[in-house]
């Protein structure tokens, strides 16, 4: 696959972030979307007020393309105002109030200070964001998209609210630490095209790679939060809620065309997951829930392609595999896997799509993460499934695991499933079990 580029070159690099959101496998920008109708446009009777009602519009879908509502609105509290929790290794931050309000939010920034908050991490005072606020992935956003969010986020309904001070820990509570950070991770620039590549390859790729920013989530990190740029997309690690309303690491899984990742699924199956929240290989679950409920779904049918085709041409890439499970320990998980799932899920983990089986398990992205969290919590705690519209696929699978299950018994499983029908995935131990309890 041909590397991208941005413009004034790019320095081999890891992209910067500080948190590994849950939110983030959303989506997208939406580049060739023109701000006015160009037969409209050309015409005398085109009004200013038409083109500003176009711009709004192009903002909306972006700002709904790109799951704002969902990482700047706190539970239970008025969209875009901010206040949200995020958890992180550093300690906890807020996310900001982006409504009109003149004291609290926006509303006193200026076209030239929102875009240069947006794609260069910097407020209008000065001070440097956090990358939590994934400004190293929207640098790549276009003029027109970024005034197009502008002009949107100015007619949202504003809202006085003031967000919480952050949580963070030194040294990560000075912010004139993040020029060195930046220094180190951050490349900033517009998206380029690649004229090898097809129009769809490349709108695909300003999806992804910008307001989508997927490998936020879907890429591992070094020590300093920084995703690790030789292992992109292999899969990521964040923390989130489960069902029991507790804090728990979450797994996301690997992107590529690697056997472990997207390589067994057809683009169209890529495509329906991110449009519909499901296919026949998987449903959204978990975090995930959010990113399809609120964005994705909104998408045309020409976007979620795009970003399917881009997706699948990710080099295949393991990442990082971990250590086989012994026989005993896959002898064990076979004899609980036939006992407590293969009723549904079948023997040869192949499932059904039928309202009384489970999903299919050979070639889960989920089920085979290098880091098997995600994993874990379904079985602890069930799959905790969207709602989403049409008829469901699979039958409800039970929550109550993890009161009849043991810690071995779970990792034992799991272990099972990782390995079992061409799966690829490393041993689950009792600890790792026990750390999501």
């Amino acid at each position: 696959m041909t590397k991208l580029n941005i413009a004034g070159g790019r320095r081999a690099r890891v992209a910067a972030t500080w948190v590994t959101l849950a939110l983030t496998f959303a989506v997208a920008s939406v580049a060739g979307l023109s701000i006015a109708d160009s037969s409209r446009a050309d015409s005398p009777a085109a009004s200013s007020g038409d083109q500003a009602n176009s711009l709004v519009e192009r903002g909306r879908y972006l700002a709904r393309a790109g799951n704002c509502v969902s990482c700047h609105t706190a539970h239970g509290g008025a969209a875009f105002a901010g206040g949200l929790a995020f958890e992180t290794p550093f300690g906890k931050l807020y996310s900001t109030n982006i409504t009109p309000d003149p004291e609290t939010g926006i509303g006193k920034w200026t076209e030239e200070q929102f875009a240069r908050a947006v794609r260069e991490g910097v407020r209008p005072d000065g001070a440097q964001l956090y990358p939590a606020f994934p400004y190293t992935a929207y640098t790549k956003l276009s003029d027109e998209d970024v005034a197009a969010l502008y002009a949107y986020l100015k007619i949202v309904k504003p809202v006085s609210s003031q967000t919480p001070e952050n949580e963070m820990s030194f040294p990560a509570n000075q912010r004139w630490a993040l020029g060195i950070w930046k220094a180190m991770f951050f490349d900033e620039g517009r998206f380029q095209p690649e004229e090898a590549q097809s129009p769809e390859w490349n709108r695909g790729a300003y999806l992804v790679e910008g307001l989508g920013h997927c490998s936020a989530c879907h890429s591992p990190r070094n020590f300093m939060g920084a995703e690790k740029s030789s292992m992109a997309y292999t899969g990521g690690e964040y923390n989130d809620k489960v069902v029991t309303g507790e804090i728990r690491q979450w797994s996301a899984p690997n992107l590529t065309s690697a056997k472990n990742g997207l390589g067994p699924w057809p683009v169209e199956e890529v495509a329906a997951y991110l449009k519909t929240g499901r296919n026949s290989f998987s449903e959204t679950h978990g975090p995930m829930n959010e990113v399809i409920v609120n964005s994705t779904r909104h998408l045309s049918d020409a976007d979620t392609l795009a970003m399917a085709t881009y997706l699948k041409s990710l080099p295949a890439n393991e990442g990082d595999i971990g250590k086989p499970a012994s026989a005993d320990v896959l002898k064990s998980g076979e004899a609980l896997y036939n006992l407590h799932c293969g009723t549904c899920h079948q023997p040869d983990g192949l499932g059904a799509l039928s309202a009384d089986a489970g999903a299919k398990l050979v070639g889960n992205p989920m089920v085979q993460a290098s880091n098997p969290a995600s994993l874990i919590n379904v079985i602890l705690y069930g799959p905790h499934l969207a709602k989403l519209s049409g008829p469901k696929r699979w039958k409800d699978m039970p929550g109550n695991f993890g009161e009849k299950l043991a810690d071995e018994e779970v990792a034992h499983i799991a272990s099972y499933m990782r390995n079992a029908w061409g799966n690829v995935g490393g041993a689950v131990s009792e600890e790792q079990v026990a750390k999501q309890r």
